[in-house]
């Protein structure tokens, strides 16, 4: 029986999605196969642990809970994969702060920055733990929309033009951007944080007054904003992609059904819990499975997919965003999103993967990845340390010496 970690939770504005996508994961994964360990982190950046946490209710008042609940931490430099109880007063780094248990793979239910984004993928990768989502790199990349969109543009993929800003610019260029983008590509216009997900601050503009207005709300939650070009009539199609390195594979596409100009944050989340519905998360969004949208623009958006994937040096699964302008046919990709709500695993179920297997593949594809790292060479001998001088004020980065292998 494997010791599978689930870390979800954290200090993002995403912080809800991720534990709904938490416990409908857990709820499905194979008791027999797997010792489940959930890790909820709070809003503050608090790592805690227990049974309790398999309970909804605990996260509605879980001030009243927590007394109940184990915090732990997860050092960076253990070979041996182990969760340790953490104790301030019996000191962080004591022997008798005692082992919860040693992680053989780590599933990440995170959603958004602090936990999406890389930096808890980085955190697992120190520590020698496999984990189920994008590595480092591919994490950073598809959080932060101004890098993924020109990762996809140079990789010849087609993308709605944009420009992008920061905060300090905005508070001092606010006019100035506005005209630039009116000049580029006119309303209506999209205003987004660059590093949010779930459709958070994102608005839409149509004249000048309320692209000033997206600009700042945009501010408020990020430093860097980015401004693409709107569509008027346009259709959104989801596709999800499943895999490591060169063995990738894709779902059916879907169509989502909004009521809106665009997919909100209430559309894809709050819709079903406000009429008390028993499905959450993103299964709970009403969508058309297969996308009603030909054989030949799916097999694109499905090429289009696993390129990406690639692309990304994804593993695990992902979904990727599309809009098709209905007035003229035209695809776009839209972004990438590296740890989609619920795993997409509707997308896998009518493809005819099962929930439960898609876990089994996440965490096979997670300890494949890491058992694939350890082909690589990562330590170099070389002399310079042995030629080295006291007091010596040469640069070294970018010498030449010669190695000892």
């Amino acid at each position: 029986m494997l010791n599978i970690a689930v870390f979800y939770g954290g200090k993002s504005s995403e912080h809800d999605v991720s534990v709904v996508t938490a416990l409908q994961m857990m709820e499905n994964l194979d008791r027999k196969k797997y010792r489940i360990i959930p890790i909820y982190i709070t809003r503050e950046g608090d790592w805690y642990t227990g049974e309790k946490l398999m309970d909804i209710d605990v996260y509605k008042e879980f001030a009243l809970a927590a007394p109940e609940l184990t915090r732990c931490y997860l050092p960076a430099n253990t070979r041996a994969r182990q969760l340790f109880k953490f104790d301030r007063g019996r000191g962080l780094f004591k022997k008798d702060s005692g082992i919860i248990a040693s992680l053989d793979a780590a599933v990440l239910a995170m959603h958004g920055l602090n936990g999406e984004d890389g930096s808890l993928q980085g955190l697992l990768q120190l520590a020698q733990v496999p984990f189920t989502s994008c590595g480092v790199l591919g994490s950073a990349a598809g959080m932060d929309k101004i890098l993924m969109k020109a990762a996809f543009q140079g990789a010849g993929f087609p993308v709605l033009d944009y420009i992008y800003f920061d905060r300090g610019q905005l508070e001092t260029e606010a006019e100035i951007l506005a005209e630039e983008a009116e000049k580029r590509f006119g309303y209506p216009m999209f205003v987004k944080p660059a590093n949010l997900g779930s459709s958070i601050g994102i608005s839409k503009a149509k004249n000048r007054e309320e692209l000033l207005k997206a600009m700042q709300i945009a501010a408020h939650y990020d430093r860097r904003i980015l401004v693409e070009r709107g569509v008027d009539s346009l259709e959104e199609v989801n596709c999800s992609a499943l895999g490591f390195a060169s063995n990738v594979k894709v779902s059916v596409c879907e169509m989502p059904v909004t009521w809106e100009e665009f997919l909100t944050y209430d559309e894809k989340y709050m819709r079903s819990a406000k009429s008390g519905g028993s499905k959450q998360g993103m299964q709970a969004l009403s969508r058309r499975i297969p996308a009603p949208i030909g054989d030949e623009l799916t097999a694109k958006i499905q090429d289009y997919t696993r390129r990406a994937f690639q692309l990304f040096d994804c593993k695990g699964v992902i979904r990727i965003d599309y809009i098709i302008d209905k007035s003229d046919g035209s695809l776009y990709i839209n972004e990438i999103n590296t740890i989609p709500g619920s795993f997409a695993f509707y997308l896998w179920e009518a493809s005819g993967l099962s929930y439960e297997s898609l876990l089994d593949e996440l965490i096979e594809y997670a300890v494949k990845a890491f058992e694939d790292s350890s082909r690589s060479e990562y330590a170099y001998k070389s002399d310079i340390l042995l030629n080295y001088k006291k007091g010596a004020k040469a640069g070294l980065k970018g010498a030449k010496y010669s190695g000892k292998g």
